[in-house]
């Protein structure tokens, strides 16, 4: 059953961030993610630990700030500079500024030119926009520190859930403790998380003319996750007429936001993977089954949506780790053979096959795509392959095998 630690549980981004700012004045730190994967509490963790004066300021406010406020954070943190140590500057929710790209280079460059020593942490739940600022107006000032949705190592180790327990209840830290009242766990990611996210990280920064149509694709996506569902079939489901070019950037704006995703086919060149119907994947599966209406003991039962919840979190800990930029992800499908994921790691291509229940002995999909694509590796993950446990257990490098 989960236990809650006493000791607050560290992620591993906090040492790498926690070094780069030991590190001489060179570069932005940007910590992007979607919301609540604790980008506020690492950053936190660090700064409690760092030995010269911190000013953490948010914009996340109903209201937006405009670029003035940027710049009176900043002098403020320049005027804490007590001696050759410098200080830190945090600026949370920088996507919700207009303009703020270009605000943070003439401020950054000004302490540049002055040699001051003023570091600056940029944290951003919103990772497309972040992305967008950063590479219009900051190219060759930033690092950026990716943060996804916790993995399943990670909540077994700072709740001590078991791996149904992670499967039905996700990767939200902060939903954890009330996953002992399934109904208040429900709300609390349907209202805190879910709503919060559409409302504030897309709907209140993006221009979407069809919001009710965006919010109905989302509740498809997490309705459908795990299958292929052409742009047409999708149009179908839906009650408000759009067209596919809209959902499709719909569908990217819930993956910026680090909701959902659409997984394309793989394909020899990059024009018929842009034209394929996507592959639908939540990128936490608590947005699954807070939607579904179920409890745990229920959804055990359910074995077509338990099936669906396993392939999806092996989906979910493969599209984290390619939003982490550690692989692109794709599925493959060609007249009856599929398979579920394709990993292309460089030139290295990995097939894996999820199943729920005890597996054949036969897996046609990945033998036909073994024959046309030679991946350097095929696995099965459940059934007779690998256990469940043990691949969400380890970082997707380690089945990859992309070090060797």
């Amino acid at each position: 059953m989960m236990s809650n630690s006493n000791l607050p549980y560290e992620r591993p981004q906090a040492a790498v961030l926690e070094a780069r700012l030991h590190e001489p004045r060179r570069f932005i730190q940007v910590v992007a993610g979607p919301r609540q994967v604790g980008k506020s509490t690492l950053v936190r963790q660090v700064a409690e630990r760092v030995t010269r004066p911190v000013r953490h300021a948010s914009a996340d406010e109903p209201t937006l700030r405009g670029a003035d406020w940027i710049a009176q954070q900043w002098e403020a943190a320049r005027l804490s500079i007590a001696d050759k140590n410098g200080a830190v500057l945090v600026l949370d929710e920088i996507q919700k500024i207009p303009a703020w790209s270009e605000t943070v280079k003439r401020l950054w460059d000004e302490d540049t030119r002055a040699g001051r020593g003023l570091k600056v942490v940029l944290l951003g739940s919103a990772p497309l926009l972040i992305t967008q600022g950063l590479t219009e107006s900051l190219a060759g000032r930033f690092e950026v520190i990716a943060l996804s949705h916790w993995s399943y190592a990670e909540m077994r180790a700072a709740f001590g859930w078991s791996v149904e327990e992670y499967l039905f209840y996700g990767g939200y830290p902060g939903a954890a403790p009330l996953a002992v009242e399934p109904t208040r766990w429900a709300r609390y990611v349907l209202d805190s998380l879910i709503e919060t996210s559409i409302s504030r990280d897309v709907l209140l920064l993006t221009r979407v003319d069809k919001p009710a149509l965006l919010r109905q694709l989302f509740d498809l996506a997490c309705r459908y996750s795990g299958q292929v569902l052409s742009y047409t079939k999708m149009l179908g489901q839906l009650q408000d007429a759009g067209n596919t070019t809209t959902l499709a950037h719909y569908l990217e704006l819930l993956a910026g936001a680090g909701m959902v995703c659409g997984l394309s086919k793989y394909a020899g060149d990059t024009a018929r993977r842009r034209g394929s119907s996507p592959k639908l994947q939540v990128l936490n599966t608590a947005l699954m089954t807070a939607t579904s209406g179920m409890t745990l003991a229920q959804a055990r039962a359910d074995r077509e949506f338990w099936g669906r919840l396993v392939e999806s979190a092996v989906g979910a800990h493969l599209a984290n780790a390619a939003m982490r930029g550690e692989c692109s992800l794709y599925y493959w499908r060609e007249r009856n053979h599929e398979v579920d994921f394709i990993a292309q790691a460089g030139r290295r291509l990995t097939a894996i096959e999820v199943k729920s229940g005890r597996a054949p002995q036969a897996h046609p999909g990945s033998a036909a795509f073994a024959d046309t694509f030679k991946p350097q590796r095929s696995l099965l993950v459940g059934g007779d392959g690998i256990a469940l446990e043990e691949f969400l257990s380890k970082p997707l490098a380690h089945w990859l095998g992309a070090g060797t």
